[in-house]
């Protein structure tokens, strides 16, 4: 069994790795294996739209996103930290959620269980649980749950008590729930809206004819 974290901060060592590395702390306490995966040191371009992925399965982008898709596929759970700028996830974790879009086609982080962690000085948190619940529910995994935290200053999270407890609760939360073996029915290997459109031929773009 494994657990990434993914921390999606542009600062090293900041209070959104703080509670990641508690998190996943806790889920090598309950026996698995953990890998934490920071976005600051990495050199990663943003989606391009040209779709080609979705023929292809990979995306045509060469930088450091090659040698994390691995990472994702490999893990039987992860749990994504961003600090909140201007009322939502951060630029690198927009990023990495876009590019994993190579992934989402034929969902191949099926069945993987997902946490959220969020770090804000007052608000935002509430959009952020907002985009990593479309996340996990388009790529067809079980969404454990989110924790949020309150601080400014690096390494003012750790004076947050409840978040503290809460991450090192959700790393246990993700070992038990991958426990659970959940598995999306085999039938709906695809999202919903391409299964309707390979089942029935109706596309979900109303300029494509959904309404004739």
């Amino acid at each position: 069994m494994k657990v990434l974290g993914i921390v999606c901060s542009p600062r090293k060592r900041g209070n959104t790795e703080i509670l990641t590395q508690e998190a996943l702390s806790s889920a090598r306490e309950c026996g698995a294996k953990t890998e934490l995966l920071t976005s600051c040191d990495k050199d990663i371009k943003p989606c391009d739209g040209c779709l080609s992925c979705k023929n292809t399965g990979k995306c045509h982008i060469k930088d450091d996103m090659e040698e994390l898709y691995p990472k994702f596929l490999e893990a039987d759970g992860m749990i994504w930290a961003t600090p909140v700028y201007f009322y939502n996830v951060s630029a690198q974790a927009k990023i990495l959620i876009d590019r994993l879009y190579a992934l989402y086609a034929d969902c191949r982080l099926n069945s993987k269980v997902g946490g959220t962690i969020s770090i804000a000085s007052s608000l935002g948190h509430q959009s952020v649980w907002n985009t990593f619940s479309v996340f996990y529910s388009v790529h067809h995994m079980l969404q454990a749950d989110f924790v949020f935290g309150f601080a400014r200053g690096k390494g003012d999270i750790r004076k947050d008590k409840h978040a503290m407890k809460a991450a090192r609760e959700l790393g246990r939360q993700i070992v038990l729930l991958i426990e659970q073996k959940f598995l999306y029915p085999e039938e709906f290997d695809i999202t919903l809206y391409a299964f309707v459109k390979r089942k029935y031929g109706i596309d979900m773009c109303p300029a494509m004819g959904r309404f004739d």
